[in-house]
């Protein structure tokens, strides 16, 4: 699953030690774009916090896998990064050559309606 948008926060680095040894997360906030955004916490774990840096500001696309766990009789839903690419201003502006059936509104028109 792909989740687009733009890094709106980044929330402290965590650490800690574990059974199989050292291990870390980096959670960093994402607002999708659109009539109405939405904001998702988005997590980063081990060599992958390394490999995807990811800063305030980027406009990303995060391919991420989403997994829940029960504890104590509730829910837990993880949503995991396994690769990030920035997005780049022009291929993602590209608009494609109008073609002989493509409808172009005539600007000049006055708005007056016949009805």
């Amino acid at each position: 699953m792909d989740v687009s948008g733009t890094v709106v926060a980044l929330l402290p680095l965590q650490t800690g030690q574990g059974k199989n040894g050292v291990w870390k997360k980096q959670e960093f906030i994402i607002e999708t774009p659109g009539q109405y955004p939405k904001k998702v916490c988005l997590s980063l774990w081990g060599e992958k916090v390394d490999e995807n840096k990811v800063s305030i500001g980027d406009k990303i696309t995060a391919s991420v896998n989403l997994e829940s766990r029960e504890y104590n009789g509730r829910w837990y839903t993880d949503a995991r990064a396994w690769k990030v690419a920035r997005q780049t201003g022009g291929a993602d502006r590209e608009v494609p050559p109008p073609t002989e059936d493509t409808f172009i509104p005539d600007t000049n028109a006055s708005d007056d309606l016949p009805f």
